[in-house]
């Protein structure tokens, strides 16, 4: 039997490399989904110097999630014509710029302009969408485990960037503030691209390596318009439909909602970030689970249990019940990307996942996004309750999880063999 080179972290001394990047990755998101989902704290301090209604800041809001989704298509194409190291490098330089230009802004067009368009295409190319074509070439049998890893970054982004960033703003201002976190993306994202990144993957470590029990390989005739034609695919797409909906809206207004409900400023962002902080912790523990059970179970529980989060949030009246519902939440919020992304890579094999992957977070989780950032501040500003906003964001992700548990083990095409009919797979 063939061992992947995966194992080679348990039969040496040195750590198998693909975590190296896992981790690099990691990093990186963690600050691309902290100013990408951590908008909360920055929506009062923007509103007042730039004279600007939530309504106008929800629209702005809205727009850089569409332009996040937007830049996964373009990421992944940059990723399969150059490398994921040019990808990073182009990214890190249009983010930079682009605060630059978001501190100097005077007003709405442009605000808008650079922060709602031009630093959501640089944070959408640093993004764990951007990430997993790389570790998927560099994992096999611990798939699943290696992106809920990639997942603990964007956790701990709402875990630590909120309240840092509700923190930093009151000492030094949002200004001052996207400049510090500009520094910081260069002393990460520079090392990382140079000296981490490496797409050689060793012998042993492809598709020829070791093959996990839910894992299938797929024949290279597959196209993407066989794959676009799948039911599976859309089910897939209306579950990140239901995660980008959700978690914008809480990234945009759970800070505001819990603040409009009396909330004071550092308990809103701390019930918000300890969604976070306790996803980091589950997410260790579904990683574990990620490729020992069928991976449409997790994502159903994902999905299900999330959607009973969202009634709960809007509904707590008190500090007790505020973090007893961010801990129930927090232990499945993360999952539901890397689940969606190893479930793409299950059914339509390695080379179709960077395209498939971007445009079912553009169509299905970004547009939703925007959806979720822009009704989260309309809706309150009409009918005066974040009830509806909150509330929908439940019933979605409740029928994304009736959705998930209907998804296939796998996918028979016309012109496809499976290698599983031609030999047998190493369980």
């Amino acid at each position: 039997m063939i061992k992947s080179s995966e194992n080679n972290m348990d039969n040496h001394k040195h750590p198998y490399y693909g975590w190296y990047i896992v981790i690099s990755a990691s990093v990186i998101c963690l600050l691309t989904m902290g100013m990408r989902m951590g908008i909360g704290p920055f929506m009062e301090p923007i509103m007042a110097d730039l004279d600007l209604s939530r309504t106008e800041l929800s629209f702005i809001v809205a727009i850089g999630m569409i332009v996040y989704g937007m830049g996964m298509p373009i990421a992944g194409l940059l990723v399969s014509t150059f490398s994921t190291r040019f990808m990073m490098l182009t990214g890190l330089t249009i983010v930079c710029l682009s605060i630059v230009g978001t501190v100097s802004s005077k007003g709405l067009v442009s605000f808008l302009l650079f922060f709602g368009v031009f630093l959501s295409l640089g944070l959408s190319f640093l993004s764990n969408i951007s990430f997993a074509p790389i570790i998927s070439k560099w994992f096999i049998r611990q798939k699943g485990k290696a992106l809920f890893y990639l997942s603990t970054g964007g956790m701990a982004g709402i875990a630590i960037m909120t309240p840092l960033e509700m923190w930093l703003i009151h000492l030094v201002g949002w200004q001052q503030t996207l400049l510090i976190f500009a520094g910081v993306f260069i002393c990460i994202v520079t090392p990382s691209a140079i000296f981490v990144m490496r797409e050689d993957v060793p012998k042993g470590a492809d598709s020829k390596g070791t093959v996990c029990k839910q894992e299938r390989q797929v024949s290279t005739d597959i196209t993407l318009r066989d794959a676009l034609k799948t039911k599976a695919y859309w089910q897939i797409v209306l579950g990140l439909f239901a995660c980008g909906f959700g978690m914008n809206l809480l990234g945009s207004h759970g800070v505001p909602m819990l603040m409009d409900h009396g909330y004071e400023p550092m308990v809103a962002s701390f019930g918000i970030g300890t969604i976070g902080v306790v996803a980091i912790f589950s997410t260790i523990i579904l990683g574990q689970i990620a490729d020992r059970f069928p991976r449409k179970n997790i994502l159903f529980l994902v999905y299900f249990v999330r959607g009973l989060g969202f009634f709960g949030l809007v509904l707590a009246a008190t500090n007790w019940q505020l973090f007893i519902v961010a801990i129930s939440g927090g232990l499945v919020w993360s999952g539901s990307i890397a689940m969606s992304t190893a479930i793409i890579s299950d059914l339509f094999g390695q080379r179709l996942l960077g395209i498939l992957n971007g445009w079912a977070f553009f169509i299905g989780h970004q547009i939703a996004a925007a959806l979720g950032s822009f009704l989260g501040g309309r809706l309150y500003e009409v009918f005066g309750t974040h009830f509806l906003s909150f509330s929908t964001a439940g019933a979605l992700a409740i029928i994304a999880s009736l959705a998930s548990i209907r998804l296939p083990q796998h996918i028979s095409y016309p012109k496809q063999i499976k290698l599983g009919e031609q030999h047998n797979l190493v369980k």
